[in-house]
């Protein structure tokens, strides 16, 4: 690789550092970040970007997965309860993909999204949070899985957000909602990687994966560290930030 070839390969890194900080830390939004940056600020073609971010995924959610255990940021005994519906929506979701055009559907889960982003940002404005078990999990991995893979993302800002509501501890949440992302985004993308080969792994595709790879340990460390109403709160006004985008460009 040429120093040319290592200048234009920066801002590939740089998204998707930032993009995987972001997501570290509170459990969303990378291939959001990530597919809005590629498309809209380095001009990569939708698909093009669609397909770099599906391939990266695959290898930064291990990555955050195994930073959140070692930072004992992951609930082991909520972990199972969300993977394996989590799996089982994915594949759902990934078959209905090839059937039923999923954006007919989308603009009404951004806005379910961001009224749950604004009910957190009121949680952590309201005062001191108490932690509570989680008793919506099996159908919640479901659906979160369902979605992602039909919707093309929204595991962590499905998931997340609705164990946060459920009043689940924001630290564990996000932990164990971005070490079991691995096991679907390995399942969802199998299809796809064996689909397109290496051709998946295209030149921001490079960047994306050093990028994400760099930022892991980083966004593992930051949930740590966090007070439980501040992370609330991150997570609610970028869930509304997201979500309003996404609900703006689909209706636009």
């Amino acid at each position: 690789m040429t120093w040319a070839d290592l200048i234009a390969l920066l801002p590939f890194i740089g998204i998707g550092f930032a993009a995987q900080l972001v997501d570290g830390a509170l459990g969303m939004a990378f291939g959001t970040i990530n597919s809005t940056l590629l498309v809209s600020a380095m001009g990569v073609p939708p698909a093009a970007a669609s397909a770099s971010v599906h391939a990266v995924e695959t290898f930064t959610t291990a990555a955050s997965g195994l930073s959140h255990a070692y930072h004992r940021n992951v609930d082991w005994k909520l972990f199972p309860r969300l993977a394996i519906p989590g799996v089982i929506g994915g594949v759902l979701g990934a078959y209905v993909l090839t059937h039923v055009d999923a954006a007919i559907a989308r603009p009404f889960v951004m806005a379910y999204l961001a009224a749950i982003g604004f009910y957190l940002v009121y949680q952590a404005l309201r005062g001191p949070i108490e932690p509570k078990r989680p008793r919506v999990v099996e159908p919640l991995g479901l659906v979160g899985g369902f979605l992602d893979a039909a919707g093309g993302g929204g595991w962590g800002a499905i998931v997340t957000s609705n164990l946060l509501v459920q009043g689940s501890q924001p630290r564990m949440t996000v932990g164990t909602a971005s070490a079991t992302e691995f096991f679907l985004t390995a399942t969802v993308s199998a299809t796809f990687i064996a689909t397109l080969g290496w051709r998946a792994f295209t030149f921001a595709t490079i960047g994306l994966l050093i990028g994400g790879l760099l930022a892991a340990p980083f966004g593992a460390l930051l949930v740590k560290r966090l007070s439980a109403r501040r992370l609330m709160g991150f997570v609610g006004s970028l869930l509304v930030a997201t979500s309003a985008a996404s609900l703006y460009g689909a209706l636009a």
